[in-house]
């Protein structure tokens, strides 16, 4: 009897704890059938800060971002730039004199995933749990902190 209580009790924690420790993974993607196979921190900085802007193939990268307050967004930066999001405005005021533009601004994960599988050269991040058949992963990216996101 209390095998059977316990049970789908275990199930639920279990179930909560696999969404949880999935969200601390961060994934760069790019669309399944980029050639590009692989990244490195550095390049990944350089795609995002508009220093490289073209991939192997010539064509230019489209990297995005999600919304400046989202947790993902401020989890990325600091990890790829040891920065905030905040913090970078000024970098972008400065570019943006120069005739460049900070890298385009999406709502969500989903719409990070849309994005990118439909955009030849288009570079983004999600959350592990996202990741799906239209995507192919260039980077992992793990955290000390935990992130606070629940997986769909």
């Amino acid at each position: 009897m209390i095998k059977q209580l316990l049970h789908p009790f275990f199930i639920i924690v279990l179930l909560g704890f696999n969404a949880t420790s999935l969200a601390d993974k961060i994934l760069v993607i790019v669309a399944k059938n980029s050639p590009v196979a692989k990244l490195t921190r550095q390049q990944l900085e350089n795609i995002y800060r508009k220093k490289t802007i073209l991939n192997p193939n010539n064509k230019r990268w489209i990297p995005l971002n999600l919304l400046i307050d989202d947790q993902l967004r401020q989890a990325f930066s600091k990890k790829i730039f040891n920065q905030h999001p905040e913090e970078m405005e000024s970098f972008w005021n400065i570019q943006y004199f120069n005739g460049i533009t900070p890298p385009y601004v999406v709502s969500s994960n989903e719409a990070v995933l849309r994005f990118v599988s439909s955009t030849p050269n288009a570079i983004g991040y999600i959350y592990n749990c996202y990741l799906d058949k239209r995507v192919r992963v260039l980077i992992r990216l793990n955290f000390r902190n935990k992130l606070t996101h629940s997986c769909p």
